[in-house]
C-alpha cells in the first residue's frame, strides 16, 4: 500500500513545486502594464543600487555623469517593442570596477516605459515602478 502512495505523493509534490516556481518567476506578470507584457520584469527596488541611483537621476532630470546619458537609443537589436526613432532614451548604469561605461543601461520610452539591461542590449527586463 505504501508503494502506491509514494508515487502519487511525489507527483503531487512535483505539481505543487511547479506551480510555486511559476508564480515566483521573474517572467512577465499579469499585473504588469501593457508595454511590459510578454517580457521579463523586475521591480525597481530589486535593481542593483547603481541602477536605482540612475533612476533617481532620470526622475530628477540629471545632472548625468556620462555625456551619452539621455541620448536616443536606436533599438537596433530589436529587443524592445518597435517604435519611431527618438521614442527611447538610454542612460548608463555605473558598473563597479569598470573604467568605461560598462554594459549596464536603463532605457526609457516616451510613454513612461522603463527597461534595464545588464548585458549591453542583448536582453532587457521591464522595470516595474
Amino acid at each position: 500500500m505504501l508503494t502506491r502512495f509514494v508515487p502519487r505523493a511525489l507527483a503531487a509534490l512535483l505539481v505543487c513545486l511547479a506551480v510555486l516556481g511559476t508564480g515566483c518567476s521573474s517572467g512577465s506578470s499579469s499585473s504588469a502594464p501593457a508595454w511590459a507584457r510578454g517580457m521579463a520584469t523586475v521591480q525597481a527596488d530589486r535593481l542593483p543600487a547603481e541602477a536605482r541611483r540612475t533612476l533617481r537621476l532620470i526622475d530628477d532630470g540629471g545632472p548625468f555623469p556620462y555625456a551619452k546619458d539621455g541620448s536616443v537609443f536606436g533599438n537596433f537589436e530589436g529587443e524592445l517593442p518597435r517604435q519611431r526613432r527618438g521614442h527611447y532614451r538610454e542612460y548608463t548604469v555605473r558598473t563597479p570596477g569598470e573604467r568605461d561605461r560598462g554594459a549596464r543601461r536603463i532605457v526609457t520610452g516616451s510613454g513612461g516605459e522603463t527597461y534595464y539591461t545588464d548585458d549591453h542590449y542583448a536582453s532587457f527586463k521591464a522595470v516595474l515602478r
